[in-house]
């Protein structure tokens, strides 16, 4: 009889666990099982290409049906896991149809939720978020008929919503309770340079603000009042506050948690071996080797971390070594980030950032960490390159801007 591989989770981890499943040639039954009503689709075009309409819903889907039935890989959409059991021979999960999967080994690849605003008329119509096709095809819904945009929370998605809004000409204001933007991702460097980024192109930026309450009328929204009295008038208000790993599934089979997320080795095991787990629901030893778990929300890790998890199915051993990038369009700005700049005890700044075109190398104890880039690629790439080799970039060196970063890789495999 044919083992049996059940993949709970249709985002990005969990389509790369499949389709590497059969790139290495894993003969057994493949099932993917997603709570939404569509196959397996890209997620961080929701909130730059395909809300500003540059990119169609069908563009989204990461294959089109022929690959499924050419790879003989299952698609179950619009299905919610409810229930998980491990028997001696096998598991079975129940679905909320109340159809039953059976599987020889289980990977958990179940996401995150967007967090939830919990202040009086959070409940109010117009009050939406951004992590699902639904919740994008419900802000586009509303596009020509609204004016006024708020958006709460300064992260990555919040920002790239606002920049789209902008340049439709709405009127746009960020709400952030925090003291500076996307503080969980770049220094204090780069969320200065991108908060007078955004003023300039026309969005009002709100730090420290504490939200009061939103008002409403007729039942739909109308404005956020913050705690000092102030009213921002809103049509409607974008909540990207942060995500909660989908861990209630992994919880019931009491695997290793920590704080609600899944925790996973290098190999992408959970604390039971026949369950993997990957992507936004899980943390995992610094995959450079540094000291600490690391918990990364990004499309890259779920990709190298699900690589990993299918060998580790097929009983390959092979660690998760990747480097973390990450990126993110704002406007006409285009951040990307190469290693993570955790524990950082020395920048580097290069380029001109009054013509939007510069980097931010990281170093701790002279060894190079990360880099933020703004619109420069090639101090990027190099950074990554350097990262992937072992190797590091003299911060002495890195600091004469008229010296291309890839000439200056020392040491490691470069």
């Amino acid at each position: 009889m044919k083992e049996k591989i059940l993949i709970i989770g249709a985002g990005q981890a969990g389509m790369q666990i499949a389709s590497s499943l059969r790139d290495e040639g894993y003969a057994g039954d493949v099932t993917i099982v997603g709570e939404e009503a569509y196959a397996p689709y890209q997620r961080p075009p929701l909130s730059k290409a395909y809300l500003a309409g540059d990119m169609d819903e069908e563009s989204l889907e990461f294959r089109n049906e022929h690959f499924y039935v050419e790879n003989n890989i299952g698609v179950v959409t619009g299905e919610q896991i409810e229930d998980v059991e491990f028997g001696p021979a096998g598991g079975i999960a129940t679905g909320r149809s109340g159809k039953t999967y059976e599987f020889d080994k289980l990977a958990l690849t179940t996401g995150a939720d967007p967090r939830k605003l919990k202040v009086d008329g959070a409940d109010l119509d117009g009050v939406l978020y951004m992590r699902h096709l639904d919740d994008a095809k419900e802000l586009k819904k509303r596009w020509d008929s609204i004016t006024n945009v708020v958006v709460l929370g300064g992260g990555f998605i919040g920002l790239e919503v606002a920049a789209v809004a902008q340049k439709a000409h709405k009127n746009v204001t960020v709400l952030q309770s925090g003291s500076r933007l996307m503080g969980r991702a770049v220094s204090p460097i780069v969320s200065d340079f991108f908060k007078t980024a955004h003023e300039k192109r026309g969005t009002t930026v709100h730090l420290n603000a504490q939200v009061s309450h939103l008002i409403g009328e007729g039942g739909t929204v109308t404005g956020v009042q913050l705690a000092d009295g102030s009213v921002v008038p809103a049509d409607i208000v974008m909540v990207g506050i942060g995500v909660t790993a989908r861990g209630e599934l992994a919880d019931q089979l009491a695997l290793e948690m920590e704080d609600g997320v899944i925790v996973v080795n290098e190999y992408a095991e959970t604390s039971n071996p026949n369950v993997v787990a990957a992507g936004d629901a899980v943390i995992l030893p610094h995959p450079l080797g540094h000291e600490g778990n690391v918990r990364l929300e990004s499309v890259q890790n779920a990709v190298d971390q699900a690589k990993v998890a299918a060998k580790t199915l097929m009983g390959i051993r092979e660690p998760y070594r990747a480097v973390p990038w990450f990126w993110s369009d704002q406007a006409d700005l285009k951040l990307q980030i190469a290693g993570l700049s955790t524990g950082y005890d020395q920048t580097v700044i290069r380029g001109d950032m009054a013509a939007d075109k510069f980097s931010v190398l990281y170093y701790k104890n002279g060894s190079l960490l990360a880099i933020d880039a703004v619109n420069d690629v090639s101090d990027y790439m190099a950074v990554r390159r350097a990262l992937t080799a072992g190797a590091t970039i003299p911060a002495d060196a890195a600091a004469d801007s008229s010296i291309p970063l890839k000439t200056l890789i020392t040491g490691g495999e470069a």
